[in-house]
């Protein structure tokens, strides 16, 4: 489906007009499609869907079917997504994603599976026709990210990748206004940390599925665990089965903002240590303690997390400091500063909330108001990169490089040594130790892609 700007009516819509003063660079992408984008969600969970709210409020839509393996959740997205979006007709509900593909003709999907299971639903959405919206990580290991670059590239369709921090109003200020004019002068460092206490943990003990929850399917290729409550929000984060734990879920947002910022590609190497220093015991396995050093050519760019204490700076406790001979960017969600190394240069800005543009933003259960605006300009970008052919800001290729990396962090802590990883090769150089790491096992009659798949 090719979406069709009308440069004329889309001055005079009021909200084409706003999103116009607020996106800037972004207004003349603006899509005004002369019949709705047929859109699907998997995955419709808290962020599935905040995803598809922010859509909605961007471009003309109709939620064609919504897929979940939880009814009671999907039901309930149903009821909002309706209300929400003034549809005559609710969407088609599916519980299998492959039958919702094969039913529905779509244009978009968005995805907001946990993290196992993003490349095999943004694959299967590419077969189907579809244009792909996937949350990230790109996927739990790395042959994952490789396969859906090939698929993308087979099916010519478009896939953004949910790091918005690329769309954040204040940060591409940050980018333009500080990076960009060279206030930070060369380069030597950068720090990136979190320290959230996000890590679920305590006791979870077995028990009965409830009749309304796939959970046989919610597990799908990875290993399938003893059942101990819906997995929900944090708490399947908390497991190495299904995630890739803070690191995977935190570091690749401002890893990949910094990567954005400074032109960068893949690391030269990657190094981890880390493990559960303070808060042992309990159902989570990820790491409540990780530093991870991603070097190159000039300098490195390292991450902390601890899951527990207090944050280095209060200020910035998920952030990014980009270190130059001239001063210091620092960076997060919520603002950003440079302080020039002399004291006389002090830029700041905060983040844009835009509660008057979109009030209902206000009423929006568990929203992130600082990323709203954020997110928006993310679809704005992934729809103008539809409309025009091109890649869009955080395409595939660029998601997958930021994914890789923190998963690459995480093989390294495993195996206790630094590892360079060839994109070329598909495998790390010169260890066939780190290589069986590469794509994780599949349960049952899941098959692994891989990129030589869609040759």
């Amino acid at each position: 489906m090719s979406f069709y700007i009308n440069r004329r009516q889309f001055i005079k819509s009021a909200t084409a007009a706003s999103l116009f003063t607020a996106y800037g660079a972004y207004g003349h992408h603006l899509m005004f499609p002369s019949q709705k984008i047929k859109v699907g969600l998997i995955g419709t969970g808290w962020y599935g869907k905040s995803d598809l709210l922010r859509l909605i409020q961007v471009t003309s839509v109709e939620v064609v079917a919504l897929c979940d393996v939880d009814k009671k959740m999907l039901n309930e997205a149903s009821k909002l997504i309706t209300q929400r979006n003034k549809q005559s007709k609710p969407p088609h509900l599916f519980t299998d994603y492959r039958t919702m593909l094969s039913s529905e003709e779509m244009d978009i999907v968005l995805i907001g599976t946990p993290d196992h299971w993003h490349a095999l639903n943004t694959i299967e959405a590419l077969k189907a026709g579809c244009n792909v919206y996937v949350q990230k990580p790109t996927g739990v290991d790395v042959m994952e990210g490789e396969a859906m670059i090939k698929a993308a590239e087979k099916y010519n369709k478009v896939i953004q990748v949910g790091l918005q921090r690329r769309s954040t109003p204040h940060l591409i200020d940050a980018k333009k206004n500080v990076i960009d004019t060279g206030l930070l002068g060369k380069i030597g460092h950068v720090d990136m940390c979190c320290y959230y206490h996000m890590r679920s943990n305590g006791t979870r003990n077995q028990k009965p599925i409830p009749d309304f929850f796939d959970y046989d399917m919610w597990c799908g290729p990875a290993p399938k665990l003893d059942y101990t409550g819906l997995p929900h929000r944090q708490w399947w984060r908390a497991r190495m089965e299904y995630s890739n734990g803070v690191i995977g879920d935190m570091c690749v947002h401002m890893f990949d903002a910094v990567r954005w910022m400074l032109g960068l590609g893949w690391p030269k190497s990657v190094q981890s240590k880390g493990g559960i220093y303070i808060d042992k015991g309990g159902y989570a396995n990820t790491s409540d303690s990780q530093t991870a050093i991603f070097e190159y050519n000039d300098f490195n760019c390292v991450w902390n997390h601890r899951t527990w204490g207090t944050p280095t700076d209060p200020e910035y406790p998920w952030a990014l400091f980009i270190h130059g001979e001239k001063g210091v960017l620092k960076a997060s969600v919520k603002k950003y500063e440079f302080i020039s190394t002399d004291g006389k240069n002090h830029i700041k800005k905060d983040v844009v909330y835009e509660r008057e543009k979109f009030p209902e933003d206000l009423t929006e259960k568990d929203i992130e108001l600082h990323t709203a605006p954020a997110t928006r300009g993310h679809m704005l970008d992934f729809l103008s990169a539809i409309d025009q052919g091109s890649k869009p800001i955080a395409s595939i290729q660029e998601g997958h490089i930021s994914s890789a990396s923190c998963i690459i962090a995480n093989i390294s802590m495993e195996l206790g040594k630094p590892l360079q990883y060839d994109p070329n090769s598909y495998s790390f150089v010169n260890d066939d130790e780190a290589n069986q790491y590469l794509a994780r096992n599949y349960r049952q009659d899941w098959k692994h892609p891989h990129p030589k798949d869609f040759i």
